[in-house]
């Protein structure tokens, strides 16, 4: 029985001590907002700087960002460009050959 008694006191002693810090938390609250009236409004208007800054930032973010877009669009379209024409200068290359081979063959056979 004596484990069990000295649970129930325990655990009646942390819920005072529980109770009495939140209110020690409570009033320390209640008093920084009551000196802190003032200073609340210069606080507002720096955070409304920080604002501005990060809205700033984010906008140099989208610039940087389309720029690279645009850098990887031109870089991709150059490649299939060149892509492209080294493919068509193979086929002109065959067809060239082909044609000196059938030359050739027709010049043999005469």
């Amino acid at each position: 029985m004596g484990k069990q008694y000295n649970k129930v006191e325990k655990r009646t002693r942390r819920k005072n001590y529980l109770k009495r810090k939140r209110e020690k938390l409570l009033s320390a609250k209640k008093l920084s907002k009551s000196t802190n009236d003032n200073k609340g409004t210069v606080k507002k208007a720096a955070t409304k700087k920080t604002a501005t800054k990060k809205t700033a930032t984010k906008k140099t973010a989208t610039k940087k960002t389309a720029t690279k877009k645009a850098a990887t669009k031109k870089a991709a379209t150059k490649k299939a460009a060149t892509k492209k024409a080294a493919t068509k200068k193979a086929a002109t290359k065959k067809a060239a050959t082909k044609k000196a081979a059938t030359k050739k063959a027709s010049e043999e056979k005469s």
